[in-house]
């Protein structure tokens, strides 16, 4: 059996296999792999220099690609969604809000709202800031 089939069988196994770690690790060998069994096939090498440019390629793209590759697959944990995105954002008072009582525009739509301290009151056509969300009344203070 000629080399370059067995870089290529190599390069196909290692492939299959890294559908199961999901890692990137062994997707960097198969183009190792796959490297080596073009080499071999092109040039007639000897086998140990079709080793060579296995693990030469198989360092490279360990280094150089598959750090690149994860941060571009993983990145973060995504846009925050729901209240948590609401947090920090900006509103504009409707209806005086002091105490228990009052109305923000929030992201477009109006939410019941009460200050961070109870001393505090805003006026209607004010800014505030969200702090966060208790239940469906959006807790609100002074920008900073």
């Amino acid at each position: 059996m000629p080399a370059a089939l067995i870089w290529l069988i190599v390069a196909l196994g290692l492939a299959g296999a890294e559908t199961l770690t999901g890692d990137m690790f062994l997707l960097m060998l198969s183009g190792g792999a796959l490297s080596a069994a073009a080499t071999s096939w092109l040039t007639g090498w000897p086998l140990w220099s079709d080793g060579v440019v296995f693990l030469v390629v198989s360092v490279l793209l360990l280094v150089g690609v598959r750090p690149a590759l994860r941060r571009r697959l993983w990145a973060g944990t995504g846009a925050e969604t729901g209240i948590s995105a609401l947090q920090g954002r900006s509103a504009l008072v409707l209806e005086r809000v002091a105490q228990q009582a009052g109305r923000v525009k929030l992201g477009g739509e109006v939410w019941t709202a009460r200050p961070l301290n109870d001393d505090d009151a805003f006026e209607a056509g004010e800014q505030v800031i969200v702090v966060h969300i208790d239940g469906a009344t959006a807790v609100v203070d002074r920008p900073l």
